[in-house]
């Protein structure tokens, strides 16, 4: 069964003004369809059909090499995204509770560490917050480009874009900007799921 672009949960405009509606249009509708395509394509015809992504993402070693650096970076494109819009509310923003709280620790301490990372990943790429199944604890991870946590054995469970295409439209060279807006849209509840299914 091929991969399919997920429908968002809310329209475009409803991030404004921390992500603004034609920014999250295009990364939608041209970048995360566009890894989508690609990654149907690259898999069509092999043994990766029918499987699942987080499934071939966290076997990354046993896809053939002739086609695993397109399915890494498709694959990750395809799954990254799939979480980040997930990752995000209208009705977002302030802090976590619960369990996902006590792994956290200090959110402020936190937020910082995770924003300075963000900010420091250097070209693109993405800033994660990632458990291993069944720790119970958290920890920050930056991946290059597209590639998936899931490759190194995490679970992601936060994870914010820094691409240019993500914010340069409203944000230019602003990323640390970018950063400190999107905190005000992060879905905790979403992030919690994920936490308490790992």
């Amino acid at each position: 069964m091929a991969f399919e672009l997920p429908n968002l949960d809310y329209d475009y405009a409803a991030l404004e003004p921390n992500l603004d509606a034609r920014t999250m249009e295009i990364h939608h509708t041209k970048h995360h369809n566009t890894y989508t395509t690609n990654l149907n394509n690259v898999s069509a015809g092999t043994d990766l059909e029918g499987k699942s992504i987080e499934e071939i993402l966290a076997n990354i070693d046993s896809v053939p090499e002739d086609i695993r650096g397109a399915i890494n970076f498709n694959g990750g494109g395809y799954d990254n995204h799939c979480i980040f819009w997930k990752n995000m509310s209208p009705n977002g923003g302030g802090a976590p509770s619960g369990d996902l709280a006590s792994a956290i620790g200090d959110f402020d301490k936190f937020k910082d560490d995770f924003s300075k990372s963000a900010a420091g990943v250097q070209g693109s790429g993405w800033c994660w917050l990632v458990t291993k199944s069944g720790s119970g604890s958290v920890e920050i991870k930056t991946m290059p480009n597209q590639t998936s946590p899931r490759t190194e054995g995490f679970v992601p469970l936060l994870g914010v874009d820094v691409w240019e295409h993500a914010y340069y439209l409203n944000y230019q060279n602003r990323r640390p900007d970018y950063i400190s807006a999107w905190w005000n849209v992060v879905n905790w509840e979403d992030v919690a799921s994920r936490f308490a299914s790992a």
